[in-house]
């Protein structure tokens, strides 16, 4: 964190951009509902890293609200703002606990949590019917429910491997651009 106040502010401003355009392509793309606001999350792994955890935070709050008021798929949009925006941020604070289980443990609560609140909202508030969300008689929340947990720990482990290549390979290119 060498970048001065106004270069924390349009870096921010910058990954809010960014993050924003993702999340509302997923109007273009609609196969990639689930993948671009996790991608856009990724970013902001950027955020953390250059402007800081408080900053970062701000950065995802812009990009939440800009994301549910211009992005057309208003599905992965709340994907972004239940648990992909924030969770870069979020990791970067419970990583530093020792304890593995009690780390973990609180990381799964936070992607369940997520995880419910978004079927929730995405029947109750979105209204998608729950008819659909059934394939020969299994009921599909509960099997996302299962595969969610799976991908979200390869999430969570692909976000520190791209912050180990953020800090080794981007970081001292951004440095350099903003020392000019």
């Amino acid at each position: 964190m060498l970048l001065k106040q106004g270069e924390k502010i349009a870096f921010g401003g910058v990954l809010a951009a960014l993050c924003t355009v993702l999340v509302s392509a997923t109007g273009l793309f609609p196969t990639l509902t689930y993948a671009i606001p996790a991608l856009a999350g990724v970013l902001l792994v950027a955020a953390v890293i250059e402007i800081g955890k408080k900053e970062a935070f701000a950065c995802y709050a812009v990009t939440a609200v800009l994301s549910l008021l211009l992005g057309t798929d208003k599905e992965a949009a709340l994907l972004f703002v239940l648990l992909f925006g924030y969770y870069p941020t979020l990791k970067s604070l419970l990583d530093p606990i020792r304890s593995r289980p009690v780390q973990w443990g609180l990381k799964l609560l936070v992607a369940n949590a997520a995880m419910v609140l978004f079927y929730v909202l995405t029947v109750y508030v979105l209204g998608v019917p729950q008819e659909s969300l059934s394939l020969l008689g299994v009921p599909l929340p509960l099997v996302i429910l299962v595969l969610g947990n799976l991908v979200f720990l390869l999430y969570d482990r692909a976000i520190s491997g791209i912050a180990v290549l953020y800090v080794q390979r981007i970081h001292p290119v951004v440095l350099r651009i903003f020392r000019k």
